[in-house]
């Protein structure tokens, strides 16, 4: 579904992804894994049209991407829920869903419904402000609202930041439902025990560039990622 090839990002004189190649198949969980400063965010960034890219190529469904605006990369199936969620506060919880379905005109009840039914807690808070909400929820309310654009690919920024490892386990449970009602995910994590875990295959990256790669399950049992993010 997604190739990344040789990518190249430059922030100021700094390069922050630095030839970076992956590939996101299509139904599956992708994960890119790293300390801050990786350049896992800007990749991600990058895919959704929000950062240029120096030199590389980014093709979805064999289409090339670079270059083309975000809005246009949303219309082919691509929605990225950022870091630290970003909803509107000051709007209710459905009025932030209803705001990720922003490009369509065919009806939205079955969708928010079906969002609903993953996060049981926006139903009991739908007419509550975004910004009264916990960060957990916030988080929930962030990826209902990706959701809501019907999404082929969706892609993830550090969706546990901040969060108790019991929401923490509750969000990954949701990423698994998610992905099995047909929509394949790209994830970016600190967490790299609860990212491995769900993915099918991942990168582990170091300073801008991949230095690992395998399934999740070998991941998680190579020494050097053990001892490196699983505490030995």
């Amino acid at each position: 579904m997604l190739k990344v090839q040789e990518l190249q990002v430059n922030y100021g004189g700094i390069r922050a992804v630095k030839n970076i190649s992956f590939e996101v198949p299509d139904g599956s969980i992708v994960t890119l894994v790293g300390a801050n400063g990786a350049g896992k965010s800007t990749t991600l960034r990058t895919i959704a049209g929000q950062v240029k890219a120096q030199a590389g190529s980014i093709t979805y469904n064999g289409e090339e991407l670079l270059g083309k605006p975000s809005d246009e990369i949303v219309k082919r199936g691509i929605t990225l829920v950022p870091e630290g969620r970003r909803v509107f506060p000051d709007m209710t919880v459905l009025e932030n869903m209803k705001i990720g379905a922003y490009l369509r005109h065919d009806k939205l009840d079955d969708d928010i419904e079906w969002c609903y039914e993953l996060f049981p807690r926006l139903k009991e808070r739908h007419w509550q402000l975004a910004g009264t909400l916990s960060g957990g929820e916030q988080q929930m309310l962030a990826m209902g609202r990706a959701l809501m654009s019907h999404p082929k690919l969706l892609m993830l920024d550090e969706p546990s930041m901040g969060l108790s490892p019991l929401l923490v386990k509750e969000i990954f449970k949701i990423i698994r439902q998610v992905n099995r009602n047909g929509v394949t995910v790209l994830l970016v994590e600190q967490n790299a025990f609860a990212a491995l875990s769900v993915a099918h295959y991942a990168y582990i990256l170091e300073v801008g560039r991949v230095v690992l790669e395998g399934t999740g399950q070998e991941l998680l049992e190579n020494p050097k990622v053990k001892e490196a993010y699983l505490g030995g």
